[in-house]
């Protein structure tokens, strides 16, 4: 009835696939958990064999390093059951009734996402820059996800159907960052009914603000090599439309130069005890329009 799929990678899935599997048997559903680690060779796999140990799921180990949408797609492929359930490794549902809240939506035929929440409390190694833009940014509840729903799409916690899984995770080419820009242009071009619902799941470990900000340089990569591959049609990615704005007018040249004189101010910002989100946007459409003339 149900597969619960974990994408793994360096991490110790054992915690979160205890808990998840409580969750199951309270509920008696009929239910798998699958965890593939893609190709990390951690030393924490030792501890994700346990898995193995508990009944209904399994623990595999790839080969190689097959990326974050080959993992996923890897994962949907070994299901055997049709209605999905993925939940990033490094997270933790925000309460018992997790998987209770989802399958009251298994009946439709949509993408159903839970959002996820940033505790600050519990990411000391994060950066301010990295948390404030994801409490600012990323943390909304399902009334205010709901109003824009393409443009919260979140493949760390959500539920679909395989065959329209399968169908989205297909058409994405880049196993960089930024592919859930990506996912959110892919079902809004096919109008994908989308779902949200306030079942979010802890991140554990939010990354700092060095990673975070390599991160985005990538997934602007990403993403400005599927715009200049016609890959992205109808969307709700804001930087994007940012950028569209410049390049209509022939504007990305001169956005260059007259923002070259704060080009070090950007910089120093997302290092800030208190970074300005409007200058870190400015950076980021900076770099957009960057690759533009590289």
């Amino acid at each position: 009835m149900l597969s619960i799929l974990i994408p793994c990678f360096d991490y110790n899935a054992y915690p979160l696939v205890c808990e998840i599997d409580k969750q199951a048997l309270i509920l008696e559903l009929k239910f798998e958990i699958i965890c593939i680690d893609d190709g990390s060779f951690s030393l924490k796999n030792e501890l994700n064999q346990k898995i193995n140990s508990i009944p209904n799921a399994k623990f595999i180990e790839s080969k190689k390093n097959l990326g974050r949408i080959k993992n996923r797609l890897l994962l949907a492929e070994a299901s055997q059951y049709d209605c999905l359930i993925y939940i990033d490794v490094d997270t933790t549902p925000q309460n018992k009734n997790f998987l209770k809240n989802y399958i009251a939506y298994i009946g439709e035929n949509s993408f159903v996402f839970g959002g996820r929440h940033f505790d600050e409390s519990s990411n000391t190694k994060a950066g301010v820059l990295r948390l404030k833009f994801a409490k600012k940014r990323e943390e909304k509840k399902a009334i205010e996800r709901t109003k824009n729903p393409y443009k919260f799409v979140c493949s760390s916690n959500f539920m679909a159907h395989k065959d329209a899984l399968l169908s989205a995770l297909n058409q994405i080419e880049n196993s960089s960052y930024g592919n859930d820009y990506i996912f959110g242009a892919i079902l809004k071009s096919q109008s994908m009914a989308v779902i949200h619902i306030d079942n979010p799941v802890i991140v554990n470990e939010a990354e700092d603000n060095e990673v975070f900000i390599e991160k985005t340089k990538n997934a602007l990569s990403n993403l400005f090599e599927n715009y200049k591959k016609n890959k992205i049609g109808k969307h709700s990615i804001s930087i994007l439309k940012a950028y569209k704005f410049l390049e209509f007018f022939y504007l990305t040249s001169i956005f260059l130069k007259i923002t070259a004189f704060i080009k070090r101010n950007l910089e120093d910002n997302m290092k800030a005890k208190n970074p300005n989100l409007f200058l870190f946007d400015l950076f980021r459409l900076r770099y957009l329009c960057a690759l533009s003339i590289d």
